[in-house]
């Protein structure tokens, strides 16, 4: 049997340890989702560094990154920034953060165009689209196009809720996914947020005959089972240990999860070294 301790318990260690006690981890830790912050907010910068300070001390090797504008429907204007920004953020911890570009895909060939550019000249490992539209509607279809073209992963927003603050009414949930990887099989797809959400057995389950898309293990709610039942329906292959900013939260279901030590190593890093391996240089 695995090693596992009370989550709590852990939780309470892992918010405690110095910064000299980091985690020693088995192996490359990647984070698959994760966020920089956009510029018009005055402690943007103070809130990367702590992003970059936590992962630090909970031994985040690598981070897969973007930046969001708070508008919404997204603008062409501010997912250029948003882009902009983040080709500075790699600069700023060059080898630590990685840059998935952001776009709206409704701006059509604009929008392909801004991925093309970014993925090519920047570096950049992947795409964030977030829930301007579904990942099933006609206008992602060019983006999913494209990213199986340049073998890079799209990470889409994602949540199957009966219920929310501030209503979504374009969110994908792990259906769409499921859908849109039967449609494009040729690209990886990455559904956001098991523990984030909504509905998260249901969405595991929702991707079980979806052999070309993942799930990342993000989100700020810490019910007990999430990992494990997604290894268990999914294979390890295909999950990947993430934070989308609940830091502590999210290394700590992966660490206190009752699966196997190969298991682990898979859902921490090796699983997203091998997505990132299949990009086109």
């Amino acid at each position: 049997m695995p090693n596992q301790m009370d989550r709590r318990t852990l939780f309470k260690a892992l918010a405690a340890s110095p910064a000299s006690t980091a985690w020693s981890a088995p192996g490359k830790v990647i984070d698959a989702h994760n966020h920089f912050n956009f510029h018009a907010r005055p402690t943007w910068a103070d809130d990367d560094r702590k992003v970059m300070e936590a992962a630090d001390r909970l031994g985040i090797d690598q981070l897969c990154c973007s930046i969001l504008p708070p508008e919404r429907p997204t603008t062409m204007e501010g997912f250029r920034l948003c882009n902009q920004w983040m080709a500075e953020a790699m600069k700023r911890y060059p080898e630590r953060v990685l840059g998935y570009v952001f776009v709206n895909p409704g701006y059509g060939q604009a929008a392909v165009d801004e991925v093309r550019r970014y993925v090519e000249e920047h570096g950049f490992i992947g795409v964030k689209l977030y829930n301007d539209f579904r990942v099933t509607d006609p206008q992602t279809a060019p983006i999913l196009e494209l990213a199986a073209k340049l073998r890079i992963p799209v990470l889409q927003h994602a949540g199957h809720t009966t219920w929310l603050p501030a209503p979504q009414p374009n969110i994908s949930d792990a259906g769409h996914i499921a859908e849109a990887a039967r449609r494009f099989p040729e690209t990886m797809l990455i559904c956001a947020h098991i523990c984030g959400g909504g509905d998260w057995e249901w969405s595991i389950k929702a991707l079980r005959d979806a052999p070309t898309a993942y799930f990342d293990t993000s989100g700020s709610v810490a019910d007990e089972g999430t990992v494990e039942f997604a290894v268990k329906t999914l294979g390890a292959d295909r999950v990947l240990f993430a934070c989308d900013l609940s830091m502590t939260t999210s290394v700590g279901r992966v660490r206190g999860a009752a699966i196997s030590e190969t298991d682990r190593r898979k859902l921490l890093g090796e699983n997203m070294q091998r997505i990132l391996a299949r990009r086109i240089r």
